[in-house]
């Protein structure tokens, strides 16, 4: 890989780390960037979640306001994501690589889809809570079925990841009687966590392509920066049609 394509890499780890803190789903832009330039598909993936990782904690971190108060939450919500993790990085590393090119277009297709319906969910969150039709009090991790829902999106993200984020995003506004922004801040921890326990299984038995890791590592952390302080204040409909448009390229790339 030359140094023009390391500054391709780099420059979409900066969208993906601005786009996970603000939404999720940077993975529709670095992945299909790896793709583009002829990294092998599970090695893309593999390299991808560990560079993604230090930006998902950049994020995290740097909206640490809107976290407090959720240590409890947290302390019960993330021990599952991390099980989730450990179960999706082991499916990616277990199951053919055939198998991973074949899932890989649906899941992204999928990615793509749940992107172009978030505004909705969103939407329909923030109408119940307006009508005030549900109780604020309840376990401090919410029911079970939420546990469940962010135990599945855990494996999910383990085993490819894109588009986890708004999937979590959906999934913990329904459950939660939170602002979106809080929401978005637990997102951000747990999808860290299952960006990282990942990562770890990946390190210890898998090929890792490390300048590509790297590169995406330092990106991801300065469009985590960058997202947490101008991100909410963009129109996302910029970006939700960007990432659809490299998402449904690399659909065609992979189906080619």
């Amino acid at each position: 890989m030359t140094w023009a394509d390391l500054l391709l890499v780099g420059l979409a780890g900066v969208g993906a780390g601005f786009i996970n803190t603000v939404v999720g789903s940077g993975t529709l832009i670095t992945f299909p960037t790896l793709l583009a330039l002829g990294v092998p598909p599970v090695v893309a993936n593999v390299s991808n979640t560990i560079g993604l990782t230090p930006g998902s904690l950049a994020g995290a971190w740097a909206m640490r306001p809107e976290l407090a108060g959720q240590r409890r939450r947290i302390l019960r919500l993330g021990p599952l994501s991390l099980v989730g993790g450990i179960i999706g990085a082991i499916l990616l590393l277990r199951l053919p690589a055939e198998a991973f090119v074949a899932i890989v277009p649906v899941l992204i297709g999928v990615g793509c889809v749940l992107v172009v319906l978030q505004p909705t969910l969103s939407k329909r969150v923030a109408a119940r809570r307006a009508r005030g039709g549900e109780p604020a009090a309840g376990p401090p991790g919410g029911s079970p079925l939420l546990g469940a829902g962010v135990l599945a999106t855990g494996v999910y993200g383990g085993y490819f990841g894109a588009a986890q984020g708004v999937l979590l995003l959906g999934i913990l506004g329904i459950g939660l009687d939170e602002p979106l922004p809080r929401v978005n801040a637990l997102k951000n921890v747990l999808a860290m966590l299952v960006n990282g326990v990942a990562g770890v299984v990946f390190i210890l038995v898998s090929r890792v392509d490390w300048p590509v890791a790297v590169v995406i590592a330092v990106g991801s952390v300065l469009g985590a920066q960058l997202g947490a302080r101008v991100g909410r204040r963009l129109p996302p409909t910029v970006y939700r049609v960007f990432i659809v448009v490299v998402g449904v390229a690399a659909i065609v790339n992979l189906l080619r």
